[in-house]
C-alpha cells in the first residue's frame, strides 16, 4: 500500500498554479509519493496538474469531482482523468437530497449509468463516506443501499476512518464488510479536546491504526491517503506528523 496526501487538507493553498506547485513540492519533500486531487482551483488544467506532479514524482491516484460533471459530463471527465493518469474518479459526498428515507434509493438510479461508463473506460467510481451513511433508513443503513445497487466493479468506497468512528461504527468491522471495494482509504484520526471530538493527525488520536492497517492488508487497498479537513494549527505540520507516524510503521 502506497502512502499519499489528500490535497483537500491544504485546499486553501492550491487555488492557483503558482500556489499549487509550491504546495505539492512541500508534500513531496515530506516523503509522500501519491496525491488525491480535491479542492483545487478550477483554473488549473489537468495537463498542468499532471506536468507539475510528474516533475515531483507524485502519482495522481484519486479525485473528488464535481457531482454535476460525474452525472452530466462523464466522458469529458474521464478524458481529463486520462490526462492526469488517474484511475479513480471520486465523489466527495452524497448530495443532500439523497440523504432521506424517501430519496436514498434514487442515488443508484441517477449514478448507475455514469458508474458504468467510468468502469467501461477502465476506471472506477469511488464513493467517499461521512457519518450519515451509517444512519438507518427504512430499516437498513444508507450505505447498504449503495452496496446492494452497485457491484465492486462499478463502485468502490473511499472509506474515511474518522467518519466511521464518528458514526459509532467499528472501523475494522466495516473494513471487513467493504474489503473488495477499498482501493483507496482516507486515514484520519479522532482526538478529544475539552470534551469535544476533533480531527487529528494519524496516530495522534484514539483510533487503533495498527489494527486498522493490519486489517487493510487483507483487502484490495492500494493507497492510504492522509486527510485532515480541520487542523489544529498548520495543515502542512499535520500532514508531516501523519507521514512521520506512518513511516515509523513502515509506510511511505
Amino acid at each position: 500500500m502506497k502512502l499519499g496526501a489528500q490535497l483537500y487538507t491544504v485546499r486553501n493553498y492550491i487555488q492557483n498554479e503558482k500556489d499549487f506547485y509550491f504546495t505539492v513540492t512541500k508534500i513531496a519533500e515530506m516523503g509522500y509519493t501519491t496525491v488525491q486531487i480535491s479542492g483545487i482551483g478550477k483554473e488549473i488544467s489537468p495537463t498542468k496538474i499532471r506536468e507539475i506532479c510528474d516533475s515531483l514524482s507524485l502519482e495522481i491516484v484519486l479525485t473528488h469531482s464535481d457531482v454535476n460533471r460525474i452525472l452530466y459530463d462523464t466522458e469529458n471527465l474521464i478524458r481529463e482523468h486520462d490526462i492526469m493518469g488517474c484511475k479513480y474518479i471520486g465523489l466527495g459526498a452524497m448530495p443532500e437530497k439523497y440523504r432521506t428515507p424517501f430519496w436514498v434509493s434514487h442515488f443508484a438510479e441517477d449514478f448507475k449509468e455514469p458508474a458504468k461508463k467510468i468502469a467501461a473506460a477502465g476506471k472506477l467510481f469511488m464513493y467517499h463516506n461521512h457519518h450519515f451513511e451509517f444512519e438507518k433508513m427504512n430499516g437498513k443503513y444508507a450505505i447498504d443501499y449503495l452496496l446492494e445497487a452497485f457491484t465492486p466493479e462499478e463502485m468502490g468506497i473511499t472509506m474515511d476512518t474518522y467518519w466511521v468512528q464518528a458514526a459509532g461504527g467499528d472501523v475494522c468491522q466495516w473494513i471487513e464488510v467493504l474489503k473488495d471495494r477499498l482501493s483507496c482509504v482516507h486515514l484520519k484520526d479522532m482526538a478529544v479536546v475539552n470534551g469535544t471530538p476533533v480531527m487529528a493527525p494519524v496516530m495522534e488520536g484514539n483510533l487503533n491504526f495498527s489494527a486498522i492497517i493490519d486489517k487493510l492488508k487483507q483487502t484490495n487497498c492500494e493507497y492510504l491517503l492522509v486527510e485532515q479537513d480541520i487542523c489544529q494549527g498548520s495543515p502542512f505540520d499535520c500532514l508531516k506528523l501523519s507521514y512521520d507516524n506512518l513511516r515509523n510503521l513502515g509506510y511511505r
